[in-house]
């Protein structure tokens, strides 16, 4: 019998010895007295063989290795990790008329949007971009000309007859959302979202408060990447330098683009295993939400002044050295300086004593 290994289906793992995480069955067990591997999980097997390996030595491809190595991290991954925070969530109150809920439709690009009562520490569930057009079409159907109408509506449609003043809840299309908590793992998300039916989920912290949501195709990204579709926004760069030296940043910016953008001295240091986004940083350096026109110190040598905000959340900052932002104010001082000593139009130099003699003639 030949002893020629380059044949088998993982040559990576002859000789490894991994942890077993669960019994092995009898074919896991002729396999291993087969080819000689040592005891140790399926999944570990892939992950070794993922990372010790090259494209060619497995036959994946480069898209498939992505796709495997993200399945198997996926069971670390809990709801807060995924989810998209509160401060971007489209919700609609359940008041808001059937006129306005288009157009707040036309502008979301989603086709499911959270319903609250009050605030959205109160939701009651969801309303799908379907159900508000089934809802149309079926109020605006007619019936088939008669003697006294003898002429046809287009499509059977007279869409005078919706009433677009008529509340959300009053239709009764507001479908049931899912409720989970921050440590839920993803693929126990994705699991309740298959058996549920309900695609659309609302993280919620310990205290009730609404903390994100997180729709099935969040989750699907995980695995996959990134899904963009017809309506998608080509993505804006989110740090962008100005002449000036300094940098403009959306505070939703990554930490990790404004670093490859400004520059390695832009380190946040332990910070960034507490927060994810500029803004997050900000409000861990000062212990709230800063407010717009403040100046909150950065990494040595920067400063970040805040451009624009809400109570909620920072939305747009302006990045710059400390000594670059010294630097210019110390020249409108020397320009408001030489301002004031220049005579103005028809006026003599100023004397010793401030006063202005005549003009020349």
């Amino acid at each position: 019998m030949s002893t020629d290994t380059s044949a088998l289906p993982v040559p990576a793992l002859r000789g490894e010895v991994l942890p077993r995480e669960a019994g092995d069955g009898w074919v896991q067990r002729m396999l291993r007295a087969l080819f000689g591997w040592k005891p140790g999980s399926v999944r570990s097997d892939i992950a070794v063989l993922l990372e010790g390996t090259t494209p060619a030595d497995t036959g994946f491809s480069a898209e498939e290795r992505t796709m495997l190595k993200n399945i198997l991290g996926l069971r670390e991954r809990r709801s807060e990790d995924i989810m998209i925070p509160r401060a971007d969530i489209v919700a609609v109150q359940q008041d808001i008329t059937i006129g306005e809920l288009v157009k707040v439709f036309e502008n979301a690009g989603h086709s499911r949007l959270v319903v609250y009562d009050d605030t959205l520490d109160d939701p009651v569930g969801m309303v799908h971009i379907r159900d508000l057009l089934a809802f149309m079409a079926t109020r605006a159907a007619t019936p088939p000309p008669t003697s006294k109408r003898k002429k046809r509506f287009p499509a059977d449609l007279d869409l005078r007859a919706i009433d677009l003043a008529m509340p959300l809840v009053e239709a009764k299309i507001v479908r049931d959302i899912l409720f989970v908590p921050p440590s839920m793992p993803a693929l126990d998300l994705l699991a309740k979202m298959q058996a549920t039916r309900v695609h659309l989920a609302l993280v919620i912290d310990e205290y009730g408060g609404t903390d994100g949501i997180i729709s099935i195709e969040d989750l699907v990204e995980q695995i996959v990447g990134d899904i963009e579709d017809e309506h998608d926004e080509h993505a804006v760069r989110t740090v962008v330098r100005q002449p000036d030296g300094s940098f403009l940043a959306d505070a939703r910016a990554p930490l990790e683009d404004v670093l490859a953008t400004v520059g390695a001295e832009f380190d946040v240091g332990d910070a960034a295993e507490e927060v994810d986004t500029l803004g997050g940083y900000l409000v861990t350096r000062v212990g709230r939400v800063p407010v717009r026109g403040e100046i909150v110190p950065g990494p040595e040598p920067f400063e970040i002044e805040v451009l624009d905000a809400d109570p909620r959340r920072v939305k747009k900052v302006k990045i710059s050295r400390s000594k670059q932002r010294r630097n210019v104010r110390e020249q409108k001082r020397e320009t408001a300086a030489e301002a004031r000593a220049t005579p103005p139009d028809g006026a003599g130099p100023a004397d010793p004593a401030g006063r202005r003699g005549p003009a020349a003639s």
